[in-house]
């Protein structure tokens, strides 16, 4: 049984793609066959990823300036995708962070909850639920019409641990795992379109993710998630409907206080 993997044809569109996994499931949907829609709101380093990705197979990747926070951006990604390549075959929503980190708030000023600025919150809620949610809407049109398609959101085990001072990023987290989610399967499954949740634990895209405990002892590293993303998107992947998969080197059956 072969389990290479093939996208020829297939089309992806990554958000939060000039760095970190977003990258890097562009990099490889596009190595494995498929064209890929890379959106960011880092321009200059967006088209240098691009610029990489056409190198090593012509002609298969796009940038599109995209902030996800913004409705029309966002459906202006999802037009240029269909125009370019024809289809939306694989939906990853992987831009998102911690408000308080993404937005370097001074825990010495700001020191709990309640004391940070309501729109660092905003941010960190718009980025994580309300992008996802944009991209969903405006993709699934294109998808209802092609009668296929896949939705991935990345949750995060935070969305089931919680976070005491960082709260915006465990709600919208939460949301994605089982609203969202579940939601966009519901509705889909008659156009034969899934959508499934992919939540890490401690991942190696920065160096502080490697002092979280796993009952594995270490953190994942960032192409063990894709992986994960590729074999959803693959035709080894179509039965997996309407779940949020935790891959988190056994964390979530930790005691939570260990």
């Amino acid at each position: 049984m072969s389990w290479e993997f093939s996208f020829e044809g297939k089309t992806a569109i990554s958000t939060g793609a000039a760095s970190g996994m977003g990258l890097l499931f562009a990099q490889n949907f596009a190595k494995l066959g498929g064209n890929v829609v890379l959106c960011d709101v880092n321009e200059s380093v967006l088209n240098e990823k691009v610029a990489e990705i056409n190198a090593k197979n012509q002609g298969k990747a796009i940038g599109v300036l995209c902030d996800v926070r913004d409705y029309r951006q966002v459906c202006h990604a999802r037009d240029t995708a269909v125009e370019t390549f024809g289809s939306i075959d694989v939906m990853a929503n992987f831009a998102g962070g911690t408000a308080v980190r993404m937005q370097k708030v001074d825990r010495q000023k700001y020191s709990e909850f309640p004391d940070v600025p309501i729109e660092v919150y905003d941010w960190g809620l718009d980025v994580n639920l309300k992008g996802p949610f944009y991209f969903a809407h405006a993709v699934l049109s294109q998808m209802r019409k092609q009668k296929n398609g896949l939705i991935i959101n990345i949750g995060s085990i935070t969305g089931a641990e919680g976070d005491g001072y960082g709260m915006d990023y465990p709600t919208a987290k939460a949301g994605l795992m089982y609203g969202l989610t579940k939601s966009i399967a519901q509705y889909g499954a008659k156009y034969g379109i899934r959508c499934v949740c992919v939540s890490p634990g401690p991942v190696l895209t920065r160096a502080a993710m490697a002092n979280m405990k796993t009952l594995l002892g270490r953190a994942a590293e960032p192409q063990e998630i894709v992986d994960l993303c590729l074999f959803l998107s693959s035709e080894k992947g179509q039965f997996i409907n309407g779940e949020n998969i935790m891959i988190d080197g056994g964390r979530n059956a930790m005691g939570r206080w260990n």
